[in-house]
């Protein structure tokens, strides 16, 4: 496998992973799990991950960041 398909491969896990965190953190704070604090800190990581390795442009991830805020504050 060269070396391309082995960077896409992991780029689209590591964005898998980061969408998949999001995910989890939305149906929990809609069910009102109790690790909800716990979930966040998770999607948060995932997006910081992804943005310092380049998959999504700082902006979009304070966006991300910044709206999950808001959810987990509401």
């Amino acid at each position: 496998m060269g070396t391309n398909k082995k960077a896409n491969a992991k780029n689209s896990a590591q964005l898998s992973a980061m969408r998949t965190a999001i995910k989890k953190f939305e149906t929990a704070k809609t069910a009102n799990a109790e690790n909800v604090e716990d979930l966040y800190r998770q999607a948060v990581s995932a997006i910081d991950k992804a943005k310092s390795r380049g998959l999504i442009k700082p902006n979009n991830a304070a966006r991300n960041k910044s709206r999950l805020a808001a959810r987990l504050a509401k």
